[in-house]
């Protein structure tokens, strides 16, 4: 093969051939047949949005890392992928696409719509998926949507019933009133706003009115709202008419007087009764807070533990109900806007002031959650908390301090999860109730998926009544992708156990209180084991203006695609390979840049060296005894690095996998190693050290090759193709030669190396061609080690350096400075010695410039007749001589004790 017939320039626009010659070939699919080891991923189901984003990228280049590095290790590694379709995501999609509500149209169409919108957003993500390089076994593709997913999600669903672990009830959940559907407390994010907190007056109760929860308008006598009573600090003025109770901390001073006593809530007037409680903070507001009926969770904390009454004042769509008076039929905002105008009017509202608030709200559309009491589905979360907790200690997580977020997030735990939701695409709940006695009715598990709006019981209830009236709701979507590392291992067939727990779980940090946790209890639940070995977090992607990338900010979102286009799959890979688990990575197009150099520069050098390393095979048995000591050194320095790179990957610290590569080929090898050994390849040396140089490239650069693989896979495709016929990913990882480990080697090559540089550095300053000749090279050194050193080397820094003659002493050299040149300074000269100037210029021309030179060396002065010449009036011009009287130039080593001459 000759260097001609490999393009000056690497393309990635070839990235397109490898993705479909590896499809073609169906190189990664997993064999599971036993004959390896198998490793087991479990692999993140995204949601089908249509395109993946950087977060997508950040996570799936970790994943696919690991999932290359292992198969080179020898595993048969089970990497699918999934799509997690069902849930709000897609149905706020296709109601914003198609102008529609859920309701507006039959069940059956709007989940035909979901349908159509998923299966082309996966098609898209998938290509999208395919243009990185990742290496998944698309034969193993699962999507939750489909009926042999949703079979094990609904069997998981009856196996919990049965266990008692699962529980219909009537409870207060997280509601969202544009989604109109319950949303778990996991799905409830928050977001800062900013407020008014409202300070009203809740005056005394008319004593003759009733004694429990009352409208003081039904004994005809209302509270006068200017009569000091207790002052309420509230944001949410728009629930007063759902207040239940005011309640003070025991030991605030100011309130103890009034416990037991009752207030008049204002504008709706009922009467509310003062309790005490040790959660209220006396230093928040005024120290007293209404209870309502819900605000928020403490609400529901105070009703449940003191057995108040609950007012439902908000309907599903958040439109307020007759419970609430005058404002019946109102939004919300409308509501609270009018509430506090009606408090100001009639003499309730004695201030407001500005607050900071948390507002929780609905993960997908971001309307305000509000809590109502609604009958739903439960998963029994206390229940399994602690084996959670014991299970989350069991696995391996990288980084370690991730854990503490998923401990934090079991021990907050006060509600049980709730896991319908009313919605339509999603898995149905698969139960039926009985028309006449209420009976939950279950389907067969061979009859599994079922849709209870469309398929019907086999069998009467056990109270002879054959009419049965199906569940509507539906399951959340973390049902469905709780349970991914068992449907990957095949469960519930009893083969599953041989491909569960899975090897590793790969996720982002902003869904461990989701999908972390609920796998995790779900698995306990199921099985009684954890769902994964090790689970690695990677963080989440930021823009160049330092803020996370949202699309909320579109001018600093960057796709995927954008970067492809310009550098390529391998140069975002490389960005995404040099980052740390858990943490945030910033995108920089610099960085891309920077991993499109390293690609290049390596393709440079393998096209410099190709015509040597290919016309010959070159075995490492053929050269042992011939190796240079600058091949040793760098073949040492190989091996550690493989060492390295090998025990990074495995420890899933990617960062030093991309960084110690690039450092040793790009400094070591291509900067130093190749330079050194060019006068072994074009000049005249043995042949014995030619194929050591040989062989030394080849096997650095095949190397280096297979340690690359895993993190830009196109790129080292197409240059291991010019090696083997064979994809290198289906090669071994390259093996260690440990008697080529030399820590000794190492260090007195990088003495020689900084030697080589201190040179080269100064031909370059000398506008010296690197390529040029050195007449003379003298070390000198007081360090007799280096003297053995530089000795052992001597010819790789000949060579390297093109010096004819060079030479290792120990001691100092013998050099002083010599005149070379005096020339008067007229602008001192003249106005001095004016007429007599002429004579100055005439010694300077017609004396031997030596003779010139003794005389200032040893007066400093210059006499001419009667006329002295101070130094200082001459403009001198001196140049280095060694011992030989030659012209020297002397370099002074900063980090090694010697002196080096140089004589050109």
């Amino acid at each position: 093969m000759s260097k001609e017939e490999i393009p000056k320039d690497y393309d990635f626009k070839k990235e397109k051939e490898w993705e479909k010659k590896w499809e073609d070939e169906n190189i990664y699919k997993y064999i599971g047949d036993g004959s390896r080891p198998r490793y087991v991923i479990d692999t993140p189901p995204p949601y089908p949005t249509g395109a993946i984003h950087l977060g997508h990228v950040l996570n799936w280049v970790y994943i696919d890392m690991n999932a290359r590095y292992r198969r080179q290790k020898g595993y048969d590694v089970l990497f699918p992928q999934g799509w997690d379709c069902h849930g709000l995501p897609t149905e706020v999609k296709v109601e914003e696409t198609h102008g529609i509500k859920k309701n507006d149209v039959s069940r059956a169409q709007f989940r035909q719509y979901c349908i159509d919108l998923t299966t082309k957003n996966i098609a898209s993500m998938k290509a999208d998926m395919k243009a990185m390089g990742y290496s998944q076994d698309w034969t193993r593709e699962f999507v939750t949507m489909n009926p042999e997913y949703m079979k094990r999600t609904q069997y998981s669903f009856l196996k919990m019933y049965e266990d008692g672990l699962i529980y219909q009830g009537k409870h207060p959940v997280n509601w969202c009133p544009r989604c109109q559907t319950a949303i778990a407390f996991a799905e409830v994010e928050y977001s800062d706003n900013t407020t008014f907190l409202n300070y009203v007056n809740f005056p005394p109760a008319v004593e003759d009115s009733y004694n429990d929860i009352a409208s003081s308008q039904e004994s005809g006598k209302q509270a006068d709202p200017k009569e000091e009573g207790i002052l309420i600090a509230t944001t949410r003025p728009e629930l007063m008419s759902a207040c239940v109770a005011v309640v003070i901390h025991p030991e605030d001073e100011r309130y103890t007087h009034l416990l037991g006593k009752y207030v008049e809530v204002p504008l709706s007037h009922q009467k509310v009764k003062i309790i005490a409680d040790e959660e209220v903070d006396p230093e928040f507001g005024t120290g007293a807070v209404m209870i309502c009926t819900f605000g928020d969770k403490t609400d529901v904390s105070w009703v449940q533990k003191y057995d108040l009454e609950v007012i439902d004042v908000i309907d599903d769509s958040g439109t307020l109900t007759a419970a609430a008076g005058r404002y019946e039929g109102m939004d919300l905002q409308t509501c609270k806007k009018q509430t506090i105008e009606d408090l100001d009017s009639e003499g309730y509202l004695l201030k407001k002031e500005q607050v900071d608030q948390n507002v929780g709200q609905c993960w997908r559309c971001k309307t305000p959650v509000e809590i109502l009491l609604k009958e739903q589905w439960f998963v029994a979360v206390r229940d399994l908390i602690e084996k959670t907790k014991v299970a989350a200690n069991e696995m391996n997580w990288v980084p370690e301090h991730m854990k503490s977020r998923m401990i934090n997030w079991a021990d907050s735990m006060e509600w049980d999860w709730c896991i319908s939701r009313q919605r339509i695409f999603a898995t149905p709940i698969p139960v039926w109730y009985c028309k006449d006695c209420g009976k939950v009715i279950l389907p067969e598990v061979e009859d599994l998926p079922i849709d209870p709006t469309v398929d019907k019981p086999k069998h009467a209830c056990e109270c002879g009544c054959e009419e049965f009236v199906p569940e509507v709701d539906v399951l959340d979507t973390w049902m469905d992708s709780s349970i991914s590392p068992l449907s990957i291992a095949g469960w519930p067939d009893e083969d599953y156990v041989n491909h569960f727990p899975s090897d590793i779980r790969p996720q982002g940090h902003d869904i461990i209180r989701t999908w972390a946790f609920y796998t995790t209890l779900r698995c306990i639940a199921l099985t009684g084991q954890k769902p994964f070995d090790d689970i690695v977090i990677n963080g989440m992607v930021f823009g160049e203006d330092g803020n996370k990338m949202s699309k909320s900010r579109p001018e600093f979102v960057v796709g995927p695609e954008e970067v492809i286009e310009k550098y390529g799959a391998d140069s975002l890979r490389t960005w995404a390979a040099n980052s740390v688990p858990g943490s945030d990575v910033i995108f920089d197009w610099k960085d891309i840049k920077h991993g499109y150099r390293f690609l290049r520069k390596f393709w440079n050098a393998f096209r410099f060296i190709s015509m040597q390393i290919f016309d010959e095979e070159i075995s490492y048995d053929d050269v042992k005894d011939n190796l240079g000591p600058i091949d040793l050194w760098i073949l040492s320095k190989l091996n550690n690095l493989n060492r390295t790179v090998d025990e990074a990957f495995a420890e899933y610290n990617f960062a030093e996998t991309i960084t110690s590569i690039e450092r040793f080929f790009w400094h070591d090898f291509c900067d130093e190693y190749i330079e050194a050994v060019k006068y072994r390849l074009y000049t005249d040396v043995s042949d014995e050290s030619r194929r050591a140089a040989k062989y030394t490239l080849r096997t650095v650069v095949e190397t280096s090759l297979k340690l690359l693989a895993p993190i830009a896979p196109f790129f080292t495709e197409e240059v291991y193709q010019y090696f083997s016929d064979e994809s290198i990913h289906t090669t071994s990882w390259p093996e260690v030669y440990d008697e080529l480990i030399n820590e000794e080697m190492e260090n007195k090559g990088e003495t020689t190396v900084e030697l080589i540089d201190e040179v080269r550095r100064f031909k370059s300053s000398a506008k010296i061609p690197l390529n040029a000749e050195l007449s003379e090279v003298n070390v000198y050194t007081s360090d007799e080690d280096l003297v053995d050193v530089f000795n052992q080397f001597d010819a790789d820094i000949k060579g390297t350096l093109k010096i004819n003659d060079l030479a290792i002493s120990s001691g100092k050299p013998e050099v002083h400075e010599k005149i070379i040149e005096v020339e008067p300074d007229m602008s001192q000269i003249g106005p001095k010695f004016k007429g007599d100037a002429g004579k100055i210029i005439g010694y300077l021309k017609s004396t031997p410039i030596d003779e010139i030179g003794s005389v200032l060396d040893e007066s400093h002065e210059l006499t001419i007749g009667d006329i002295v010449v101070p130094e200082d009036m001459l403009n001198i011009k001196k140049e280095i001589v060694g011992a030989s009287g030659k012209k020297v130039d002397i370099l002074q080593s900063e980090n090694l004790d010697m002196i080096v001459e140089v004589i050109r």
